[in-house]
């Protein structure tokens, strides 16, 4: 009994090796899917702030001009 024991339990530990290699191999392309997402997301947020920060300059020239306008009608009046 004890000489079939021993060759089945190396099979069994060799099987779960096999398969924590497997599972390191997937948690590693998943990470580096993961990673490449995150630094699109960090492009995308980057390049969203700097089109928010133009959008605000482009109104604060705008609303200046307005009022530049409004101070010079009233001036006249």
């Amino acid at each position: 009994m004890s000489a079939n024991v021993e060759p089945v339990t190396h099979d069994i530990l060799k099987s779960i090796q096999s398969a924590i290699a497997e599972l390191r191999v997937e948690m590693r392309a998943g990470f580096d899917d993961l990673h490449a997402q995150y630094l699109k997301e960090r492009r995308n947020a980057a390049g969203t702030l700097v089109m928010m920060r133009a959008t605000a300059g482009d109104v604060d020239l705008r609303v200046k001009s307005l009022e530049q306008r409004v101070a010079a009608l009233e001036s006249r009046a």
